[in-house]
Parts: C-alpha cells; sequence; structure tokens
C-alpha cells in the first residue's frame, strides 16, 4: 500500500563502471560509450509511447525528445538528450544506463573479445584520444595526471595513435587499463577540419564572426538552475587573438540576454564555461547582459574569466585580459522570476574604459504595474581615444512574438513595450552610438521610427531569426538586434553572428 508503481525497465550495469559498485557520476552530460544491450531504449528510433517508459519522461517531455530529434536529424551521443527542454543533466543522470543512440543488439552476453568488436562498430562518441587535450583526457575515469601526460607526449613525439589498442604503447598503460577506458574513447585520424572558428557554433549569416558585432541569443533549455553542472567540452580550434579585421585593430561587441540568470545559475561551471569560452574564443571585448536577476550574478563570470577555476579557461593558451563588470543599480526589466537587471562585461586591457553608467528612467506604467517603456541601460566607453556610447535593450515582447517568447514572459505583458519618444532627444547628442540587446519585434516595426529618426540602422534583417532553441534550431522571429549610428556603420566590418549558446 502507498507504494509506487511504473512500466520502466531494470537498469543494466556499466561495463565501464571502476568504481566497485559505488556510483561516482557527477550530474553532468560527460559520459562514456557505454556498452548497448537489448535493454537500452535507442532514442534515435524511438516512439513517445516508448520513450514514456523511461523514469521521469511524461508525455510532454517525450513530445521535445522527438522534435528536438526530427529537427537535428537524431541524436549523435547520449548526452546530446540534455539538451532538450524539459530533460536536463539531472534526468539524464537518472535514465543514461536505459538509453543509447545506437542499434539495439539480439544478444546480451558478450566476451571480452566480443566488446572490444561491439565498441569498434559502434558510432564515435566519447573522447578522441588523437585530438582531445589533457583536461579532456583527465576526464576519463580510470586515468591518472602521469598517464594522461604520457599520452599527451606520446602523440606529440609519434604522431596519431592508428587504434585504441595502441594505448598500449604509452607507459603505464597496460591491457587491464585499456579494457576499461576503451568505452569512454574512439580513435579518429582523418576528420574533414572546420574552417568556422566562432566556436562551434551554429551562426545564421556569416561564417565568420565579426570583429564589432554579435547577437548572442540563449536558449531555453529546461536544465537544473543555469544548466548541466559540469561539461567536459570539446572546445574547438580557434585562430590567435589578433584584435585586428583586415590589418586594423577591431572591437568586438555582444549582447545576450541571460534569461533569468540568478547567482546559482551563474555559479553553475557549465554555464560560467559557456559564457566565458564564448567571450574568449570570439575576442569578445565588450558585452551587454540583460535579464539578471541578481545583481551579484554578472561578477561570478568576471570572476572566472580573471581567476581561471574552469579547466577550460585555465588552459586557454592566451592572455585572458582583465576583465570589469557593472550591473544597473535598477531593475531595467521584468521576468517570470520578477525584476531583472542590466549590465556589461569588458575587457579593460584592451584599452577599454568605463566612464560611467546610468538607467534611463521612464516613470509611465501600464496597467500591470510595470513600466509602459523600457529602463535602458546607457554606459559611455573609452575605447582607445573614442568615446563609445552603448545603450543596453530589454523590452518584453509585442503581441505578434508572444507565442515563441511565452517561456520568458509569462507575466500578462503580452502587449510588450515600446521605446519612449524622449529617448531620442537623449541619443541626439552622442555620436559614436549603438543600442543592442533584446527588442522584442522586428526592426521594421514602426516604434523604432525614434532611432531610424536619429539615423541608426539595424545590423540584424527581419528575415534573420534570432529567437533560437533547442525546439526551433532556425528561429521563427527576429527579436534581438544591434542599432548603431552612421559614423561607426562606415567601420563596420560587415559581418554578424548568432547563436543559441545553452
Amino acid at each position: 500500500m502507498g507504494g509506487n508503481l511504473g512500466c520502466h525497465r531494470s537498469i543494466p550495469r556499466d561495463p565501464t563502471d571502476l568504481s566497485c559498485g559505488k556510483r561516482k557520476f557527477s550530474a553532468a552530460c560527460n559520459f562514456s560509450n557505454i556498452l548497448v544491450n537489448h535493454e537500452r531504449l535507442n532514442i534515435n528510433t524511438a516512439t513517445e509511447e516508448e520513450l514514456m517508459t523511461l523514469p521521469g519522461v511524461n508525455r510532454s517531455v517525450a513530445q521535445n525528445i522527438v522534435e528536438y530529434r526530427d529537427c537535428i536529424g537524431g541524436f549523435k551521443k547520449v548526452e546530446d538528450l540534455a539538451l532538450v527542454s524539459g530533460v536536463g543533466a539531472t534526468k539524464l543522470e537518472a535514465i543514461k544506463l536505459e538509453i543509447c543512440v545506437s542499434s539495439r543488439t539480439n544478444s546480451s552476453q558478450h566476451s571480452p573479445s566480443s566488446l572490444r568488436r561491439d565498441v569498434e562498430h559502434q558510432p564515435c562518441t566519447g573522447i578522441n584520444i588523437n585530438t582531445a587535450t589533457a583536461a579532456q583526457l583527465m576526464s576519463i575515469r580510470g586515468l591518472t595526471e602521469k598517464i594522461v601526460r604520457n599520452i599527451v607526449a606520446y602523440r606529440a613525439e609519434y604522431g596519431p595513435f592508428r587504434s585504441i589498442e595502441d594505448l598500449v604503447r604509452v607507459s603505464h598503460v597496460n591491457s587491464s587499463l585499456l579494457d576499461k577506458i576503451r568505452f569512454q574513447v574512439y580513435v579518429e585520424r582523418s576528420r574533414t577540419p572546420s574552417t568556422n572558428t566562432n566556436g562551434g557554433l551554429t551562426g545564421t549569416t556569416k561564417s565568420q564572426p565579426s570583429p564589432t558585432s554579435f547577437s548572442l541569443k540563449s536558449d531555453d533549455l529546461d536544465l537544473p538552475p543555469g544548466g548541466p553542472a559540469q561539461i567536459i567540452s570539446m572546445r574547438p580550434n580557434v585562430d590567435p587573438p589578433l584584435g585586428l579585421r583586415d590589418g586594423k585593430p577591431a572591437v568586438r561587441l555582444a549582447t545576450w540576454s541571460l534569461q533569468g540568470c540568478s547567482c546559482e545559475k551563474a555559479n553553475n561551471p557549465g554555464v560560467r564555461e559557456v559564457v566565458c569560452m564564448t567571450l574568449l574564443e570570439n575576442e569578445i571585448k565588450i558585452l551587454a547582459v540583460q535579464d539578471l536577476v541578481e545583481r551579484e550574478a554578472l561578477d561570478k563570470f568576471c570572476v572566472e574569466l580573471n581567476q581561471g577555476t574552469l579547466a577550460s579557461v585555465q588552459t586557454w593558451k592566451w592572455p585572458r585580459g582583465v576583465w570589469k563588470s557593472i550591473v544597473s543599480e535598477k531593475p531595467t526589466g521584468h521576468s517570470s522570476k520578477g525584476v531583472s537587471y542590466s549590465g556589461f562585461l569588458w575587457d579593460s586591457s584592451s584599452g577599454i574604459d568605463l566612464k560611467d553608467a546610468v538607467v534611463l528612467d521612464h516613470p509611465v506604467v501600464n496597467g500591470n504595474g510595470n513600466h509602459a517603456h523600457p529602463q535602458l541601460y546607457l554606459a559611455h566607453f573609452l575605447v582607445g581615444s573614442v568615446e563609445l556610447t552603448v545603450v543596453s535593450v530589454h523590452m518584453q515582447s509585442t503581441a505578434s512574438a508572444g507565442e515563441s517568447s511565452s517561456k520568458t514572459h509569462q507575466s500578462g505583458e503580452d502587449k510588450g513595450q515600446h521605446l519612449s519618444p524622449s529617448i531620442q532627444e537623449t541619443l541626439r547628442g552622442e555620436k559614436e552610438l549603438v543600442v543592442l540587446g533584446h527588442f522584442g519585434s522586428s526592426p521594421q516595426s514602426s516604434e523604432f521610427d525614434v532611432l531610424r529618426k536619429e539615423k541608426l540602422c539595424p545590423l540584424i534583417l527581419s528575415s534573420q531569426f534570432t529567437n533560437i532553441s533547442t525546439r526551433c534550431p532556425q528561429g521563427t522571429l527576429c527579436l534581438d538586434n544591434i542599432w548603431i549610428s552612421r559614423s561607426l556603420k562606415k567601420i563596420y566590418s560587415g559581418q554578424l553572428l548568432f547563436y543559441a549558446a545553452f
């Protein structure tokens, strides 16, 4: 009486478990290439009903899995499931031993030799020992720091491994250890090199990131606070940061709505890595941030960039810079979590200094008691000898965008906000001007005539969608933008990138 009934399958034992019965997994998207047998559910072929037999997967989550699977053309590895809305790292931890991404076998009995053959024919998941960094190799259960150093040294001296068995040539790696780690690694020697240096992110415009302007938009993932607790990620190969474009000094700016970023979310290692490595890999020097639900949250990223506690940040080969941050004293917006703040992150070692920052107040409120006009956050930066004015915008979506923005705007503000006519007077005296952030509607909307009257032009066209999410990777609406003055338009490189990050 009072017990729980369920139709869940028994969980098979992970053949790579080195802990003799003691589970030592973090709640992370970091899993080995575990053995597939008849008890595992293939998430690339499972129906909604079959997915609902997994613990914690209801009809809504099952539908999200199928929709996301159709969008990306199938999961490449088990941990990709964490990116589906409603799953996340915690739920994936509970079901990972019940699922697979390769064909289910017809036999549950395997000899050690057959296990090796099975793994050879499974899709390449886990860690590529020919391209992995030392930090990535350290994430392999069973490898010590000394062995990792030996692997890296062997690879540097003799070239890439031709097979997993070649690992026994490395000092302190024997056949017993090899059997324990073979399910976590693979060998791939010939891979078409990527020409994309934007951090492995999917751009919807040019393939190369812009030196002056980005529009970044976080995903609407339903993860534990802020995302996976830890991401042992394969960082892309990037060119040395030169701070130049066509031989001339360049400064890259970005805008990023962090969607209800609290201190708890910012303390999440996975979230910190995504934010910090995106800035470093793309040479972003000034970042406008919106939707902070706690003012102290932004400083978490600043500290990480300066002190480097994460492996990926620590192993960054080039100077990380000296980062500073500032957050608005007053709220600048509203979200489902209450009031939100805006802020700026900048690299002071690049010759960038903050002169002042202020919230542009608009006392008029609507029937909900919220501001009818967005509270803009204006900052004056000195970039070398040039004074740059950056205005961060966080507007509620209009009614036409309400459906796509329902996750972040659930407080009955579907009528949206509008720029106050008084902003025209404020911006009139600013020469080098950037107005960027979440505008909640298409740049063609008449409500932005106030910006056009000041000769500002949007860098993102209405046909380029920015509401990117895991459920809709291509997006459906242009809600984010970067407007620049005529003087900046003359030196703008013409390259732009926007993507879903979480």
